[in-house]
């Protein structure tokens, strides 16, 4: 099994016929995605030059082909509106993966959203990828492996590094999921942490954090309380200064909260063994 996407996964693409849109629909398509079809208001009709219906709107997308997953490459003062109306033509599951997106936007998008029992990964994030199931975003698939190994993580390139790490050793992955780096996102560590403890073809769990917030503290309790598969973590910015973003806009450590330290010591403390490299992951769940 995976979790979030699989084989029945219907992908709708917001923005396809934009550059980033269009470029990486292929490459989903390539991969295997089931890319039923893509929307650009005023552009329907078309048909892309890699064979995906474009329509006005997600609601003919789901009414049409029965789509069931959004995948967002709106520019980011439209992104609001996108989640929204993929939340009310009934899509289950949105992953947005603009960056630049007001918080303020993110925040109503993410409750309506909410409301109408839509599940938002992002934004601005990879997406999330099921090996040899389902590619839904800009991860490069060729690096991943299907296998028995969650990955949940706030940086997109440590995912990967991770990853490759990971099928180095042989350690495949079941689903991997990047959730992002803004102060704001959808689903994050807990609700993924479950979904995997919940999942009987997922045996561990890598989870990549960094620095700003307290999302990685509130993800070690939970750990000990509620998962009894094996978790190993890597903290990305230990060397990173005070008041100074790093890379993600929830990438700050403020008011001396979030640090990296802080962060590995809730890990420790909940007796989950942490990682001074990526490269270290396999073996701290071997």
């Amino acid at each position: 099994m995976s979790i979030l996407i699989d084989k029945n996964t219907k992908l709708v693409v917001q923005g396809i016929t934009g550059r980033d849109g269009g470029f990486h629909a292929s490459k989903m398509k390539l991969y295997g995605t089931n890319v039923v079809a893509g929307t650009s208001p005023g552009k329907g009709g078309m048909i892309t030059e890699f064979g995906v219906p474009v329509m006005n709107s997600v609601h003919q997308a789901v009414q049409n082909e029965g789509a069931n997953t959004s995948v967002i490459f709106v520019p980011a003062p439209f992104v609001k509106d996108a989640i929204m109306e993929a939340a009310n033509a009934g899509i289950e599951l949105i992953i947005c993966i603009t960056e630049g997106v007001p918080t303020l936007d993110v925040v109503y998008a993410h409750k309506y959203a909410s409301s109408k029992g839509s599940k938002l990964i992002g934004p601005n994030c990879p997406g999330i990828i099921s090996p040899g199931k389902s590619l839904i975003g800009i991860m490069p698939g060729n690096i991943f492996k299907k296998g028995n190994t969650g990955v949940i993580s706030r940086s997109g390139t440590l995912t990967y590094e991770v990853v490759y790490n990971l099928t180095k050793e042989g350690m495949g992955q079941s689903t991997a999921i990047g959730v992002g780096g803004d102060p704001v996102v959808g689903l994050y560590y807990k609700e993924l942490l479950q979904m995997f403890q919940d999942d009987p073809e997922t045996h561990s769990i890598a989870l990549i954090g960094e620095i700003g917030g307290d999302a990685e503290e509130q993800a070690a309790a939970y750990i000990k309380e509620h998962i009894t598969k094996p978790v190993a973590v890597f903290i990305a910015g230990s060397t990173a200064p005070p008041n100074k973003r790093m890379g993600h806009a929830g990438a700050i450590i403020s008011s001396g909260s979030g640090t990296a330290q802080e962060k590995q010591a809730a890990f420790e403390a909940a007796g989950v063994p942490v990682a001074k490299e990526p490269s270290q992951i396999p073996s701290l769940l071997s």
